[in-house]
């Protein structure tokens, strides 16, 4: 695990690759690796609440940033505990005040997240009361986070077919999480904010995915003024980040980025031409991510 992060990706672990034989272009046997993904059922108390694909790494905290995403699970509220049962593969949630979702359980809002991402109840829900904070965001440390951030031995470079997200502070990364949805890597980045009583106000969230509406509202509503990306934007996810307050980065390759919200907070003190452009190999190994 690089030094630099408090959790990074571990591509070795034999329970996340399967090695798969088959033919390339030219006929010819060739072995590559996979990326697993299995399923986890989610219980609050002793009320069902999803099923959700995943690489099965970090359960404890995806349950736990799911149900904080979709506000079933409240930042004061107190988590006896957290089980989770391997064979079965669920993970319980157990707090002390009681829970009843079944009303919100019945309306759902299908979001275009990989893995059929899901959102209970009204989508904008979450952004009743949210306030961010108008952070400044220095454009070296945005160089800095992506050359660290892409360079990390990861599943993304290893095998593709997955999403990275990272909370960063400043100039470094924190905690890189990899999941099938970049939904899931998201939530277990809130999970173990929620357990370790992390602060959001100064940190940045990195994602190799796009930045759509789900997106933005999820970081808004763990509290982190700004979201980076090395792809594309929707344009609902860009109104609501200019609503609310979110700085919004992407198309973060090499030297380049687009701002399309908060660029009044941006500290421009990195000269851009002093930075080398991405090498080929990797723009063509990260196009399969957006």
């Amino acid at each position: 695990m690089p030094d630099r992060f408090l959790i990074a990706p571990n591509p070795t672990d034999p329970r996340l690759t399967r090695a798969v034989e088959g033919v390339d272009h030219e006929g010819r046997t060739t072995t590559i690796n996979v990326v697993m993904e299995r399923p986890l059922t989610i219980f609050l108390n002793t009320q069902e609440i999803v099923t959700a694909m995943t690489i099965g790494d970090y359960p404890d905290y995806l349950a736990l940033g799911f149900l904080l995403n979709q506000g079933m699970l409240r930042r004061e509220d107190e988590v006896t505990a957290v089980d989770y049962d391997e064979d079965l593969d669920v993970v319980v949630v157990r707090t002390a005040r009681q829970t009843d979702y079944e009303d919100k359980l019945k309306k759902k809002t299908r979001t275009s997240g990989c893995a059929v991402g899901t959102v209970f109840g009204d989508i904008m829900e979450g952004l009743q009361g949210v306030s961010l904070p108008a952070t400044p965001l220095r454009t070296s440390w945005l160089y800095e986070l992506a050359h660290q951030i892409n360079t990390a031995p990861s599943l993304y470079l290893e095998a593709g077919a997955i999403h990275g997200t990272v909370l960063c502070q400043a100039n470094k990364p924190l905690v890189y999480m990899e999941d099938v949805g970049r939904h899931n890597a998201v939530d277990k980045i809130a999970g173990w904010m929620f357990q370790t009583g992390t602060s959001p106000d100064d940190k940045i969230l990195y994602t190799t995915g796009r930045l759509t509406s789900e997106m933005v509202i999820k970081t808004a509503q763990m509290g982190i003024p700004a979201l980076a990306s090395r792809s594309g934007f929707t344009a609902w996810g860009v109104e609501i980040a200019q609503e609310i307050g979110l700085t919004l980065i992407g198309r973060m390759r090499g030297k380049r980025f687009t701002c399309l919200a908060g660029a009044d907070r941006l500290i421009w003190d990195a000269d851009a031409e002093a930075i080398p452009e991405e090498p080929a190999k990797h723009r063509r190994k990260s196009a399969g991510a957006d």
